[in-house]
């Protein structure tokens, strides 16, 4: 909703409806009838592509005064998503790809939620000017 600024309430239950009902189906699927790790793992991967994809077309047109954070985050986290595709065996039997992957997202979902935090604080300084 926000990469495409959809404010109206009836679009973005067009938009929200169809991707709720299909991750909960998704979710469904995998619990009650067939646990398709290769499957969940093809969805994840497609759905984190296209959020990242969005992201970085919104981040590339927006004049935003911290989309460098944004960057950051898109980058970082198509680079730990390679970690995740793309496993190893633990060196020296302690540290794998995956143990890896944990580790960056720390850093990149504190880094996302201060992007977040500071950017509704700049959109809601925004409304306030324009309403005075």
């Amino acid at each position: 909703m926000r990469t495409f600024s959809v404010r109206d309430e009836a679009a973005r239950v067009m938009v929200a409806a169809p991707l709720i009902a299909f991750v909960t189906t998704h979710i469904l699927y995998l619990n009650f009838y067939k646990l398709n790790y290769g499957l969940n793992m093809k969805v994840c991967v497609a759905m984190g592509i296209a959020q990242l994809l969005l992201w970085a077309i919104w981040a590339g047109v927006t004049h935003h005064p911290l989309k460098w954070k944004l960057w950051t985050v898109v980058v970082g986290t198509g680079l730990a998503m390679l970690l995740e595709i793309y496993d190893f065996p633990p060196y020296g039997g302690y540290l794998d790809a995956h143990a890896l992957w944990h580790a960056t997202t720390i850093p990149l979902t504190f880094l996302w939620w201060s992007f977040i935090k500071e950017d509704a604080e700049f959109r809601t300084s925004n409304s306030m000017k324009k309403v005075k």
